[in-house]
Order: structure tokens, then sequence, then C-alpha cells
């Protein structure tokens, strides 16, 4: 069975806020929300499924539960119609924490509601304030407690990279989302023209990380996923979230391969502990099925990197049923 999301977009409705990294209100001014044209995406989209497909309609883009509340329960009367007649299995939304509460995860109960996307991208309150984010870690965490506690699959999205954090503010952050968790999205900062955080930048107020930085801060992020069995469902955005090609950056680190990068760097420092334990010229390492153009990196970036640091003559990589983000050192 394949699982297919049915995005429709609503650009930043319901969101008062205006983060320092945001770019969603330049991007809101050039495009309308037109509530009729919903029913047909969701038409067009459902038309496209084959037997056997799993799919939910999902409303992203905008603080979906902090819309006006008439079109909120429009929306969901909309979606929840479909899953009426069997077209979807269920819908799922993203919002902010402080637009979650009792009242408002009732509806969405009410409507089949399954899965929630909480935006939360630190849990360190001095970063949120740097950011502008305009709640607190505090209602992140009591959001994200109502949300487990009535039923609903949870998904935490976080950054990294922001004003104000560190490394180890970006781990805690991880660590907290795992305790409620059943998914996580990781967005490495991305430094929008005309945004708050693009002038910082230009001020010396906000020093831009490189790509390299991203890339392990981002890694040792998914790490704490990966410890604590929490799927990471994404990393780095989408042209949906505001990136639709390079001329929207500023400055800064942004790699369109941020993801790919991001699991070999993860793979190369399991992989180096192994080759540490031989002292063969060649070594075979055994990893998840599916998993071998990860383990090899980005352009087989880890092969030669290995050999180089190492002083082995090959790197050869099978595929063994193991768990995933892990590997085994093989008898030759």
């Amino acid at each position: 069975m394949k699982h297919k999301n049915i995005p429709v977009f609503i650009p930043h409705l319901g969101c008062p806020n205006d983060c320092v990294f945001c770019n969603q209100r330049k991007i809101t001014e050039h495009l309308e929300f037109r509530e009729e044209e919903v029913k047909n995406t969701i038409d067009e989209a459902t038309a496209t499924l084959l037997d056997g497909d799993d799919a939910e309609i999902a409303f992203f883009g905008g603080s979906f539960t902090g819309i006006d509340r008439d079109l909120m329960i429009r929306l969901l009367s909309l979606g929840k119609s479909y899953m009426d007649k069997g077209a979807v299995s269920s819908l799922r939304c993203s919002t902010r924490p402080d637009y979650i509460n009792e009242e408002i995860l009732d509806i969405l109960q009410k409507y089949g509601v399954k899965t929630i996307e909480l935006g939360i991208q630190s849990t360190d309150d001095k970063v949120l304030q740097a950011c502008r984010r305009g709640h607190t870690a505090a209602q992140s965490y009591d959001a994200m407690r109502m949300i487990k506690e009535h039923g609903f699959d949870f998904i935490g999205q976080m950054m990294t990279g922001l004003p104000e954090a560190s490394a180890q503010s970006e781990i805690k952050t991880a660590e907290d989302i795992c305790r409620y968790a059943d998914g996580a999205r990781i967005y490495p900062i991305v430094v929008f023209r005309d945004t708050e955080l693009a002038f910082m930048a230009e001020s010396g107020a906000y020093t831009p990380y490189t790509s390299d930085e991203l890339i392990r801060r981002t890694a040792e992020v998914k790490k704490v996923f990966i410890k604590h069995g929490v799927p990471t469902i994404r990393v780095g955005l989408q042209a949906n979230e505001g990136l639709t090609g390079g001329d929207e950056i500023a400055c800064g680190g942004y790699d369109e391969a941020t993801g790919e990068k991001c699991d070999a760097l993860i793979y190369y420092d399991i992989i180096s502990e192994l080759i540490k334990k031989t002292d063969g010229k060649s070594v075979v390492i055994a990893v998840p099925k599916g998993h071998i153009s990860r383990a090899a990196g980005h352009k087989k970036e880890n092969k030669a990197r290995l050999r180089a640091e190492f002083g082995i003559k090959d790197v050869k990589f099978i595929e063994k049923d193991i768990p995933q983000y892990s590997a085994e050192l093989c008898e030759q």
C-alpha cells in the first residue's frame, strides 16, 4: 500500500506572526487563496489514485487552526466528505503550538483529522525570542502533550541554524520532540531575501552557516530521532514551502541535496567506527536494504573519504536485512 498526501496549500492564513526567517508574507502577496478551488484540487488528486493507495488530505502552508473558524470548519467538512465516501482515509494539518487547545483538538477530532504537524522550531526560549516566534517553549510542551492525549499522530517540525541556537540546543529540541512524536521534519535554515534574517545577516547580527556546517548540525539532530526510533519524514524545504529556485536565497549554505548529504554523513560516522576495528586494505560493509547509495555518499564521496582517511584500498557495500542507519563489518 502506498501512502499519498493530497496537499491543500493555505498561504500564511491564520498566522499573526512574522518570524525573522519567514518569507511567507512576501509569497502570500502574490498568492490568493481561493476556497472554491479546493474541491477541484482534491478531485484532480483523487482521480490519480490507484487501487490500494492510502491517501490523506493535508492542509499545509499557514497555521491551519488559526484561520477563520468558519473557514476551517468548511475545509474540514469538505475533507471529511471524501473520507465518508472512501476516497481518502484521513486528514492532516499543520499549525503552531499557540493555536492548540482543547476546543480546537475536539473540532479536529470530530472531522477526522488523524495527524497534526506542529511547527516547534526550537524549545529554547532564547532562540524563540530571537526569531520572534511569538510563543514559548512551555506552549510547545503543552501542545505536544495535548495532541498525544487526544490520540492524534504527532509530527514535530524543527529547524537547525536559527539565531542564538547552538548544537546543544538543537539536540535538546530533538530530544524534547521525541518524548511525544510519531515522526519529525527537520528544516535547516534558509536565509530568504527580504526577510528580517537577511537584514540581520547583512548587518552582522546573524552569521550565516556554510552548507557543511548546516549538514553536520542537521545530521546530529537526525541521529537523535534515529536513536529514539522516530522517523524523519523530510529534511529540507519543498517548493510549496516557499522555495522555488535559488533566486529567493540571500546568503548562507542552502544545498538542494541536504537530505542526501545528511544521511551520507550519518553513515560515514557509523562506518568509520567499524573501519577503525580493522587493519585490512579492503573492507566489506553490510548496510540496510536500499541504503547502499546513502552509505556510499553523495556522488560516492564517502567511499573516497574513507579510502583517504584510513588508507584502505577499497570499500565495498552489500545489502543485508539489518535496521536502518546501521552497518556491519563483513568477512571477505
